[in-house]
């Protein structure tokens, strides 16, 4: 496959899963941001998605304040911001133009047609009236497209690229998630870290509330319900939501499709059915990356720090996304 193809292939699906990601962490603040809560409290809600997408700085050359209105005009229709919903979508669907021979009529016509249905709701008044409307539709939208994908397209390298980009973009989504919004909500002020030893005398790190509102629960249920987790996390450990069982499911566990671990098995996966000579380096760091995530453990990475566990994997991600355009893509200029 010619590497301007694998390019456009790739960087299609990264903009269509960063929107719905978009989509994902915008309708959970917006539904946080209606409960009981401190003024400060809600800024800290949407500053903290600002961080998520290291958007900060370019915000507030554009925005006094940080509020609902502005961070999700800012999100979601600024043309001007690379990671907004709308500048992602067209991304997406400019990068589908550039290899419409490469795709079925299917998977055109589905991501054209949401870049244009898009602009029509953001020209009325839906976005105003419901936000939460029209964030379901963004992600519905992008399940088609993936849908459409994996049911129409030929299970060749193009299909291979399509699937690396969609799950490169969603650990390095889930990742930051979890970093900012655990740094928040685990802050010392709310929880403590305790050290239990168990019959076998291993010790074991749990997080200990203090004085914890009561709300802190809808919280930690709406991290969950922004990677689509809650009825995972209920049926898989039956229990209160705890930190370390949210930080487990997100990270460890290969059964969660939106997990870190689930991600970086489907990337090596199918960077294996596109390996060529030069690709080995990329393939044995991301194998290396999949290992270390296997046989990882919950308490040991949170006796170690949940930040600096994260920071690593994002830099051991951006290594791999950089080997994967070194090796396939259309190089970048210096």
């Amino acid at each position: 496959m010619l590497s301007r193809t694998a390019d456009h292939l790739y960087w299609m699906a990264r903009y269509m899963e960063r929107a719905e990601n978009t989509a994902r962490m915008l309708d959970v603040n917006y539904q946080t941001a209606l409960l009981p809560q401190s003024a400060d409290m809600a800024e800290q809600g949407w500053r903290g998605l600002l961080s998520i997408s290291e958007l900060t700085h370019a915000f507030h050359k554009k925005y006094d304040k940080v509020s609902a209105d502005n961070v999700m005009d800012f999100m979601v229709r600024d043309v001007a911001n690379p990671s907004s919903i709308v500048a992602c979508l067209r991304a997406a669907r400019e990068n589908a133009r550039a290899v419409r021979g490469a795709l079925t009529t299917e998977v055109w016509e589905t991501q054209n047609q949401t870049w244009l249905e898009f602009n029509r709701l953001l020209a009325g008044p839906a976005f105003r009236k419901d936000p939460s409307a029209l964030f379901e539709w963004v992600k519905f939208r992008s399940h088609l497209s993936r849908g459409v994908t994996v049911g129409t397209m030929l299970q060749d390298e193009a299909l291979h690229f399509l699937r690396i980009g969609t799950f490169l973009e969603r650990a390095d989504n889930t990742a930051r998630l979890l970093d900012v919004k655990f740094h928040a909500l685990t802050s010392g002020e709310f929880y403590g870290m305790q050290q239990t030893q168990t019959m076998n005398g291993m010790r074991q790190t749990q997080m200990i509330a203090r004085d914890q509102p009561e709300f802190d629960f809808y919280h930690w249920s709406a991290i969950l319900r922004s990677v689509s987790g809650f009825e995972v996390y209920r049926k898989v450990y039956r229990n209160v939501i705890r930190p370390e069982k949210v930080a487990e499911l997100l990270i460890l566990r290969a059964d969660m499709p939106r997990s870190l671990a689930a991600c970086i098995c489907e990337v090596v996966n199918n960077l294996h059915h596109v390996a060529n000579e030069q690709s080995g380096e990329t393939l044995r760091r991301a194998g290396r990356l999949h290992a270390d995530l296997q046989y990882a453990r919950i308490d040991e990475i949170l006796a170690t720090g949940l930040h600096a566990f994260l920071t690593q994997f994002l830099d051991r991600v951006g290594d791999v996304g950089y080997g994967i355009s070194r090796d396939f893509l259309v190089p970048v200029a210096a």
